[in-house]
C-alpha cells in the first residue's frame, strides 16, 4: 500500500518506520525542516512505564482549583472562551473516580509496556546513539502525606505487572547519590528500575534520516493545506512547500494523521471530531558544570510534579501542564515564571551542578515549550476514523516519548490487517477478541495512486 503520514514526531516517525518494515510504501509530511521539531523537541525524556497515569483522578478536581490562583502549579487551568476546552474539561471530570481511574491505568499500562519492547526493538536492529540511560526512574518525596500515599499508587502499577517499589531515603540515595546535598529534605521515595531515558528529539530524528534511506519520501517544510474528502473516505491531502510556494496533491491507500494537538483542527475540517485538546508544557535544558555530581538516574519530583533527566553533558528539567489553547509563548509574565521555577528547583536539589544562571546573569538556559495532546482520559486515539482511508495516531499527552514507539507499530499492524499483542482499545474498532487476535482488513479493496 501506499501511506502518507501527517506530522512527524516521535508518533509519525514511528508509524512511518513500521510502515515500511511491513513493506508499504511511505510518504512523511511535516511543516519544520527536520522530525521532531514541535511537540517531541525537548520533553522530559522519560521512557516511563511504570508512570503511566492518567492526569484525571478522585483527587484531581479540587487540586485543579486550588492550583488556579498559582501560576507556579503543575496543572493551571485557563479558562478561553473556548467550547472545546470546556467540552474536554466535562469530560476530564467524568473521568475522575476510582473506577475510570483503573480503567485507564490498565490501558496506558498495556501500552507503555508493549511500546517499550517496541522500542528496545527498533534499537537493537537500528543501533541508534540518543543518550539513552537504562538506570530507572527514581520518584522523590518531600512531603510525608504524600508519601504515604505511594504505596497505594505503586500497588496499582504492580497489579498490572509493573515492579514500581517503595523505597526509604536511605536507600534512594543509594540508588542515586547526587540528591545527598537534598536528602534532609526528602522523607521517601518510589524506584522502577525497567524504566529509562533519553533523548526523544534525536532518536526520531535519527529514525526519520533511517526511514529516508530505507525509501520513505521525507517532505519537510510543507504545510497541510487541507483535505479533500467526499464525505465518505479521503481522496488526497494537498499540501504546499513552504520554500517555493508550490502546492502540491498526495494521493494514497491510507492516510495517517499524527499531527499532535494539530490533528483536532485538521480532523474537524472534514467532520470528524476527536476529544484532545492542548496541554502546554515547559522544559529547560541547563549545561553541566560537574558532571560527576550529576544524576544519571531519571527523577520526578512529586512536589512540583516536574521530571528531571540527564543527557550526556545537560540536564533536562520539565513538566507542568497548561490548559490554556495553542498559546505558545515563552516571553509572557506567565511562562517566564514556570521556566525560572523549573531552573530554580534544580538549582535546590542540585545544587552548583548546573548552569542555572538565567541569560542576564550570563548563563544560557534553552527554555522551550510544547503542546502536549491530551484526551481526557489520557488514552490516546490509535485506529480508524468513519471516514475510509483516515487512520488517526494522536493524543498522547505527556506519554508521547513512552507510547511513541509502540503506537506507531500498533497503527502500522492495524494498517495491514493485522491485531496488535495487547488488550488495548483501538479508536474506531471493534474491542479485541477474548479468544484472542482477530485480523482487520480495510473497509474497501486499496486502490492504487
Amino acid at each position: 500500500m501506499q501511506v502518507t503520514v501527517l506530522g512527524a514526531g516521535i508518533i509519525g516517525v514511528s508509524t512511518a518506520w513500521h510502515l515500511l518494515q511491513r513493506g508499504h510504501e511511505v510518504t512523511l509530511v511535516d511543516r519544520q525542516t527536520d522530525a521532531a521539531l514541535e511537540t517531541s523537541f525537548a520533553n522530559a525524556a522519560q521512557i516511563s512505564v511504570s508512570y503511566c497515569e492518567p492526569w484525571a483522578n478522585k483527587d484531581a478536581p479540587l487540586k485543579t482549583l486550588k492550583w488556579m490562583f498559582s501560576d507556579e502549579s503543575p496543572l493551571l487551568f485557563r479558562p478561553q472562551l473556548d467550547w472545546a476546552q470546556w467540552r474536554w474539561g466535562l469530560r476530564f471530570l467524568a473521568q475522575c473516580n476510582d473506577a475510570a481511574f483503573e480503567r485507564n491505568v490498565a490501558q496506558l499500562v498495556a501500552l507503555g509496556s508493549y511500546s517499550h519492547a517496541a522500542l528496545k526493538a527498533v534499537v537493537a536492529d537500528t543501533g541508534i546513539d540518543y543518550h539513552r540511560l537504562e538506570r530507572g526512574i527514581a520518584h522523590y518525596y518531600t512531603d510525608q502525606k504524600s508519601f504515604d500515599g505511594a504505596t497505594d499508587a505503586a500497588a496499582v502499577m504492580q497489579r498490572f505487572g509493573v515492579k514500581r517499589r517503595v523505597v526509604s531515603r536511605n536507600e534512594l540515595l543509594t540508588i542515586e547519590p547526587a540528591l545527598q546535598a537534598f536528602a534532609d529534605r526528602i522523607v521517601g521515595g518510589t524506584y522502577t528500575q525497567s524504566d529509562e531515558s533519553g533523548d526523544a528529539r534525536t532518536f526520531t530524528q535519527k529514525l526519520a534520516s533511517l526511514c529516508g534511506q530505507r525509501g520513505a519520501r521525507l517532505m519537510f517544510g510543507h504545510d497541510i493545506e487541507r483535505l479533500d474528502s467526499d464525505g465518505r473516505e479521503i481522496r488526497e491531502v494537498r499540501v504546499r512547500d513552504r520554500h517555493s510556494g508550490q502546492a502540491r496533491v498526495l494521493k494514497a491507500d491510507a492516510f495517517v494523521v499524527a499531527c499532535g494537538s494539530y490533528s483536532t483542527p485538521l480532523l474537524k475540517s472534514v467532520g470528524v471530531d476527536v476529544p484532545i485538546y492542548p496541554g502546554k508544557g515547559y522544559s529547560a535544558t541547563l549545561p553541566l558544570l560537574k558532571p560527576g555530581q550529576a544524576p544519571s538516574v531519571s527523577m520526578i519530583d512529586d512536589q512540583l510534579k516536574i521530571a528531571v533527566s540527564r543527557l550526556g553533558n545537560q540536564l533536562r528539567v520539565a513538566g507542568t501542564i497548561e490548559l490554556g489553547g495553542f498559546d505558545l509563548s515563552l516571553d509572557t509574565p506567565l511562562a517566564k515564571k514556570r521556566c525560572e521555577m523549573l531552573v530554580r528547583r534544580i538549582e535546590q536539589v542540585f545544587p552548583g551542578v548546573a548552569d542555572t544562571r538565567t541569560p542576564e546573569q550570563g548563563g544560557d538556559p534553552q527554555f522551550w515549550c510544547g503542546l502536549r495532546p491530551a484526551t481526557p482520559t489520557n488514552i490516546p486515539l490509535i485506529g480508524r476514523t468513519k471516514l475510509r482511508k483516515l487512520w488517526i495516531n494522536a493524543g498522547h499527552g505527556t506519554l508521547g516519548w513512552t507510547h511513541g514507539a509502540g503506537s506507531g507499530k500498533a497503527l502500522a499492524e492495524l494498517i495491514s490487517g493485522e491485531r496488535p499483542a495487547m488488550d488495548f482499545g483501538f479508536h474506531g474498532l471493534p474491542a479485541q477478541s477474548p479468544r484472542g487476535h482477530r485480523r482487520f482488513g480495510m473497509t474497501t479493496p486499496p486502490t492504487r495512486a
